[in-house]
């Protein structure tokens, strides 16, 4: 069974926008995320993800918007 939550906490980005449309968001500090909030999936795994998300583990990819 896979367990699955998403979550989202503040972090500063530069956002450059040229001519109305979005041309590059930067994340300025990948300092560990304070006060996730739960987004979907399950909520009983939210703690777990957390600490796996911080455990050193490389990034697959950064995701901008839906």
């Amino acid at each position: 069974m896979i367990r699955k939550v998403s979550y989202q906490f503040m972090v500063p980005v530069h956002v450059e926008v040229e001519d109305d449309i979005v041309t590059q968001v930067i994340v300025l500090d990948e300092a560990r995320g304070s006060r996730p909030t739960f987004v979907d999936g399950d909520r009983s795994y939210l703690r777990l993800a957390i600490a796996a998300s911080v455990n050193g583990q490389s990034w697959p990819a950064w995701q901008f918007g839906y």
